[in-house]
């Protein structure tokens, strides 16, 4: 039986899934993710949270672009019908960077993997944090290469075994949430990829900050790095943070290498006093007073 509170959170998901514009957003591409995957609760709440921002008025579908990175989350290009651009491995971020320097009015979603951007993109995720474009990164992070056969990332933990580290992986893990935080974040955010609807609040809120918003969502690989899984016990949901020094101690909490410990999700830090990459440049300025891009602009 279901009782009322259960359905008054029950409802309003069914009433958003019956969205015409949810459909609309689907395509009719053949999934290929593992049966399960927490990849299809993301795609289903990306889908609902864009469809709400359309259904309300306040954008439009082709208001909306995608980049993608290369690994099990990036087939997400070919069931998102928005415009975009699949990217090469670890480039998703400049692309995406790209992409709002030629219409800085687009509303720029990227998604990537813990390999792609911790490690052939991780000189891009820092320097996305410095530049602040007004754009929301969606970092996938199972801690492993799942595409390529589960490959250790530089978020594995120590004694992962795989084909290619058959010894176990001996170094710690990084930590990108500190790194985010070091390299001057305006917002960072984590979410549980089980939890749909906090993950439908929190990327709404990513999605209207006015800089480089980065969420991470923690998700399971139901093949790979099996040990790495089940941290839900491990999650508490914290409300949004705009203290800088209560940051440094949230990121601290989890360190990628153990099942022990807390890991804090929701909005861990926001700071909306930086301007963004299209606030400091006054063409870029100018050409979003217009509404245009620059393809648009009278030269």
């Amino acid at each position: 039986m279901v009782n009322e509170e259960e359905k008054s959170v029950i409802k309003p998901v069914i009433a958003i899934l019956k969205s015409e514009t949810v459909k609309k957003l689907g395509t009719q591409q053949e999934n290929t993710w593992c049966p399960g995957c927490p990849n299809f609760v993301i795609l289903d709440s990306v889908k609902q949270v864009v469809a709400k921002f359309i259904d309300e008025g306040k954008y439009k579908q082709e208001d909306f672009a995608i980049t993608t990175d290369i690994g099990c989350h990036a087939k997400i290009f070919d069931y998102l019908n928005l415009s975009g651009i699949y990217c090469l491995h670890g480039r998703a971020i400049p692309t995406a960077i790209g992409m709002k320097l030629g219409n800085p009015n687009l509303k720029v979603l990227t998604f990537a993997g813990d390999g792609a951007a911790y490690s052939e993109g991780i000189s891009h995720f820092i320097h996305a944090f410095k530049y602040n474009p007004d754009m929301t990164l969606v970092l996938h992070d199972n801690q492993s290469f799942s595409l390529t056969t589960g490959q250790p990332t530089p978020t594995s933990q120590q004694g992962f075994l795989s084909k290619s580290e058959p010894l176990g992986v001996f170094d710690k893990p990084i930590n990108p949430l500190k790194l985010a935080l070091a390299s001057n974040a305006t917002f960072i955010a984590r979410v549980n990829a089980r939890d749909i609807k906090h993950m439908n609040e929190i990327f709404a809120k990513a999605i209207n900050h006015k800089g480089f918003s980065f969420v991470e969502v923690i998700q399971d690989c139901l093949i790979f790095n099996l040990d790495a899984n089940h941290k839900d016990k491990m999650m508490y949901k914290i409300e949004d943070n705009t203290d800088l020094s209560l940051a440094e101690k949230l990121v601290g909490e989890f360190d990628y290498n153990s099942k022990e410990g807390k890991i804090p999700i929701g909005v861990i830090y926001q700071n909306e006093k930086i301007p963004s990459l299209e606030e400091k440049w006054p063409q870029l300025k100018s050409l979003m007073e217009k509404g245009v891009g620059w393809k648009g602009k009278d030269l």
